[in-house]
């Protein structure tokens, strides 16, 4: 009876243990800072965390609500609607996962212009996830001294400086010269990332075409924005933090299915 009890449990407990790291992934780095603001990853993974933790701490309430359900016509056809639409989910999740990771690096055959999209800059200076970016850029720049690159971003309300003065300053800082920085300092949002960029690599009248560096989650929205606007893109990326990136690779799901619908 005891090992019965103990079979039963164990697995339960387990899995409960693994929600609650996950929940912590999604909320602890929030609290703490780290990350800039809540966000659609942080929403949806915490939902998912606390819907798989009750079900594991009351198994029996939960299969009573769904045998409830189940007893009227109008309860089985939002069972098959739910279940239909979360297996649908999960698969365009799969499916958009597959392609942000063949977006993560895509270098060009021959040297291309740089833009550098822009992340929170905090009050001493550029965030994680920034940091990690400007490193990207610096490697790249290093490896082909002949392309300019641009820096791109605004300043935020909370934010000390422009994103894009921020990047110049770090890379200059590591001995890149700043002739070849072009500063962006007036975008919102990767759309206009890519429109300001854009503008100044036609009036250098260089071709269209530059070698994105970003975050890894974010290269294939970047790359979708690059290429209706006209742009030939690449990709160079940085690597996020690991415990942040399921937040924002969930974040990226929505945020792409939307880029991928809209005209």
């Amino acid at each position: 009876m005891i090992s019965e009890m103990i079979k039963g449990t164990l697995p339960r407990v387990c899995l409960l243990i693994l929600e609650a790291v996950s929940a912590a992934f999604f909320l602890l780095f929030l609290l703490t800072g780290i990350t800039a603001k809540f966000n659609t990853g942080n929403a949806v993974g915490m939902a998912l965390s606390a819907a798989i933790a009750f079900v594991c701490l009351f198994p029996e309430t939960a299969a009573g609500l769904v045998i409830k359900a189940a007893e009227t016509r109008a309860g089985r056809i939002f069972l098959a609607l739910f279940f239909l639409s979360a297996a649908a989910s999960v698969i365009l999740a799969i499916v958009i996962s597959v392609f942000m990771i063949r977006a993560i690096d895509r270098p060009p055959e021959t040297p291309a212009n740089v833009i550098v999209l822009g992340c929170r800059v905090k009050e001493n200076g550029p965030s994680l996830m920034l940091e990690n970016r400007i490193e990207a850029a610096y490697e790249y720049l290093s490896e082909n001294p002949d392309v300019i690159c641009i820096a791109s971003g605004g300043q935020g309300s909370d934010e000390s400086m422009s994103e894009a003065e921020c990047i110049k300053e770090e890379l200059v800082s590591r001995g890149i010269s700043p002739d070849r920085i072009i500063l962006e300092d007036r975008s919102k949002n990767t759309y206009e990332n890519i429109r300001n960029s854009l503008e100044i690599i036609d009036s250098l009248e260089t071709e269209r075409r530059a070698v994105i560096i970003t975050s890894e989650f974010h290269q294939l929205r970047a790359a979708m924005i690059s290429k209706k606007q006209g742009l030939e893109c690449y990709s160079k990326s940085s690597h996020t933090f690991l415990p942040l990136l399921p937040s924002y690779w969930i974040r990226e799901w929505f945020a792409t299915a939307y880029e991928w619908v809209k005209k």
